[in-house]
């Protein structure tokens, strides 16, 4: 089975067609009979109602859009009443657009645009926020929403779904490093020993190098700082930083820091370093084709990187609401969460204990230290100072 392959492969590694009835009243009728029939023959008027169909939009790379091809016929197998109509962007091509047209619609008085469902990252969940662009998400609407972590929801205001997750976790070469650090600090004594086998990206380029910057950063605060978006934060920083620094002499190339997610992994495969932060699904999807060596592991630390979700969202002035809310409920649910599973080799957007016990049973080990950071536009400030002070000594 696919999912339980997913599954089982990320523990290994990280330690209904409805249809229309139509009435014919007839009666049958022997021909050449004097008898009337008793009932006249009634025309056939059932009630074709035609389904509400919406506009998704969504991008991302081509497993994304595989997602999507698989989980919207579902749901109309079992929502006759209900059409999605899927605008896919491909990866690169840049997704801003959308963003900005059901804005400019907004601002126009012209509805959302003709867009009703939108997947995007936080970023737009936050600037969408002060637009004033999102509905507000209840549990009245979308039943299966209570599967969904209460942090993670209130983190963004009832604004958005998380549907899926990716966790940043320590890829290794299992044949160089036989026992993986299990701490913050157990890391950092890593680096230091082994010069130049850790790599880490510019975290203005890809998420991974990203969340090794912000978890350094927020060792030094209180653990709810995560969930922190106001700048009295950043005073805070000066030890992460001073800590980054540090590091820097020890990284890959004593400064070298690749561009976007995939230089870390390249790296990584040439066998230039031997450690790396990574999304964990880049990670097995990338070992499964090959493109990543089979000694290719990954482990999550205590305290984790900060995991990230990505977001369904609806915009406010949509006019197909109740049709899209159909929908998400059905994404959150067990069924097409286990599709989630299978097809994106990550972590479901519901609670772990509203899955089926086979698929818990197979995270076992996959998700502790799992956290979500939400410091909203103090990540810009954070790559900014991280330009400044650690790249560019």
């Amino acid at each position: 089975m696919l999912r339980k392959k997913s599954a089982i492969t990320l523990v290994t590694l990280m330690t209904a067609t409805a249809a229309f009835i139509s009435g014919c009243g007839n009666s049958a009728t022997t021909a050449g009979s004097s008898a009337a029939p008793s009932n006249a023959p009634v025309k056939a008027t059932a009630d074709t109602k035609k389904p509400v169909e919406f506009t998704f939009y969504f991008t991302g790379s081509q497993n994304v859009k595989d997602l999507w091809d698989t989980l919207i016929p579902m749901f109309e197998k079992q929502n006759a009443d209900v059409k999605v109509k899927p605008v896919y962007i491909p990866s690169g091509t840049g997704a801003q657009p959308t963003y900005d047209r059901i804005l400019a619609a907004k601002q126009a008085n012209k509805g959302s645009g003709d867009i009703d469902l939108y997947e995007d990252g936080l970023s737009n969940v936050t600037r969408g926020q002060k637009d004033d662009l999102w509905d507000t998400l209840a549990t009245d609407k979308i039943k299966n929403l209570t599967s969904v972590d209460e942090k993670t929801i209130k983190d963004i205001s009832n604004l958005a779904i998380p549907y899926r997750s990716s966790a940043v976790v320590l890829a290794y070469n299992s044949e160089k490093v036989a026992t993986p650090p299990k701490t913050l600090d157990e890391l950092y004594d890593w680096i230091k020993k082994n010069p130049s086998k850790f790599a880490y990206n510019d975290p203005s380029t890809g998420g991974a190098g990203n969340s090794f910057v912000a978890t350094a950063l927020y060792k030094f605060l209180p653990e709810e700082a995560i969930h922190n978006s106001d700048p009295s934060v950043e005073k805070g920083w000066d030890q992460g930083f001073t800590l980054l620094k540090e590091l820097g002499k020890s990284v890959y190339g004593k400064g070298i820091y690749p561009k976007k997610n995939q230089g870390t992994l390249d790296l990584l495969t040439s066998g230039e370093v031997d450690m790396i932060p990574a999304w964990s699904d880049m990670v097995l999807e990338q070992v499964a084709k090959g493109q990543l060596p089979k000694s290719t592991k990954m482990a999550q630390l205590t305290p984790g990187f900060n995991g990230g979700p990505t977001y369904l969202m609806v915009p406010k002035l949509s006019e197909k609401k109740d049709a899209v809310y159909k929908f998400l409920d059905f994404v959150l649910s067990p069924e097409a969460q286990g599709v989630v599973v299978d097809k994106m080799h990550g972590f479901p957007g519901i609670k772990l204990s509203n899955m089926s016990k086979e698929i818990q049973d197979s995270f076992k080990g996959a998700s502790e230290g799992f956290r979500s950071f939400n410091i909203g536009e103090l990540d810009k400030d954070m790559t900014k100072r991280w330009q400044s002070e650690v790249a560019a000594q």
